[in-house]
């Protein structure tokens, strides 16, 4: 069964049935426009949102910076958003293909950016990290998550994927988005809520009225948010922090809001939606545990986490996100970590008498 077809099952609904074409808008609620722009992946596309008010526009988050984004928003600039300066720019979280363009919005119109600090300071730090080659430290942990040696070296050789390639770079200058704060946009009240997992600090806005949640990509209606671990922080346990915010947010969700998502089509149903994503993680976190009956590397993983193999430009995704769901088996005392001769990374299931816990939810 697809992810779409299970999300319908459990109640989550796409209120329109498809989405707007490249530099036009749909209207979703008064004051409230839908836009969609392209992306250079196999993720081909990124929603973008904009919110009236009487000093000019809303611009919910902003595509990547490619010339093709440009002309979509040049044509959108033209057309749907005609007759309102663009006033400011509301950036979810500091992945480029929803700050990319920000700075350019910035320069253009003097537009006032508001993210969370959190979101900014990554975003600023990785477009001044710019890198010709892989830094010792990826290519350590690469080669511990089991990358196999011929990947590794043609990535050795190769630039790596450097924020400045794709993103306008962000003048010193922003308005801070805070857990708890409230926004006033397109005649409504917002509460800002933090997710975690997909990126620190994700920005999610909830109407007073119950109707609109902007979710960005922390509640998508039929695929799984990317949850990885890189070589900033090997440690890290960002499934945890992701599956607490699933259970976090849940209990502002009702059946009736319409959430405007990052990718995909906004929806219904976000109650059942979280409920889903949180029960594919947990079937996930046992498949790799009942596979770990041997010692494996991350990298040989991907098959029980995502049914099949991953190669191109999925590969780096997909490993980051075994090695979040492995260390969270190792944080939950289900899985145990060694090392092998090569230096690779081993995971393998705790056997009863270990002092591991009994598998199963958190």
């Amino acid at each position: 069964m697809t992810a779409a077809a299970t999300a319908s099952r459990a109640g989550v609904r796409a209120p329109f049935p498809a989405p707007p074409e490249e530099g036009s808008a749909i209207e979703i609620a008064p004051g409230v426009l839908w836009m969609r722009l392209p992306l250079p992946m196999a993720l081909d596309h990124v929603n973008v949102y904009a919110l009236a008010d009487a000093d000019g526009w809303t611009l919910v988050d902003t595509g990547m910076d490619t010339p093709r984004a440009r002309a979509a928003w040049e044509r959108l600039l033209a057309g749907p958003l005609a007759g309102r300066a663009v006033a400011r720019v509301l950036v979810t979280h500091h992945h480029p293909d929803h700050m990319g363009l920000a700075g350019w919005f910035m320069a253009r119109f003097g537009a006032e950016l508001l993210m969370p600090r959190t979101a900014w300071l990554t975003a600023r730090m990785l477009q001044l990290d710019v890198q010709a080659r892989p830094l010792p430290e990826a290519l350590a942990f690469w080669r511990a998550a089991g990358m196999p040696a011929a990947e590794l070296a043609r990535r050795a050789e190769e630039r790596p994927f450097n924020f400045s390639d794709c993103t306008m770079p962000l003048p010193p200058g922003f308005t801070r988005l805070e857990e708890g704060a409230t926004l006033e946009l397109a005649g409504r009240r917002w509460a800002v809520r933090f997710g975690q997992g997909h990126a620190p600090d994700h920005a999610t806005l909830w109407s007073a009225d119950g109707d609109l949640v902007i979710a960005g990509d922390q509640a998508l209606p039929s695929i799984s948010p990317n949850i990885g671990v890189h070589a900033t922080e090997p440690g890290a346990d960002p499934l945890d922090e992701w599956l607490r915010s699933c259970r976090r947010l849940r209990r502002h969700a009702r059946a009736g809001q319409l959430v405007l998502c990052g990718h995909n089509l906004p929806f219904t149903g976000l109650p059942q939606r979280l409920r889903q994503l949180e029960r594919h993680h947990h079937a996930a976190l046992r498949g790799l545990e009942a596979y770990l009956s041997a010692p494996r590397r991350a990298a040989e993983c991907f098959v029980p986490l995502f049914r099949r193999e991953i190669r191109g430009g999925e590969y780096g995704l997909a490993l980051a996100e075994a090695v979040a769901h492995l260390n969270r088996l190792e944080r939950s005392g289900r899985a145990k970590r060694e090392t092998a001769p090569d230096g690779a990374w081993l995971w393998r299931r705790v056997l009863a008498g270990e002092g591991g816990r009994a598998p199963g939810p958190e």
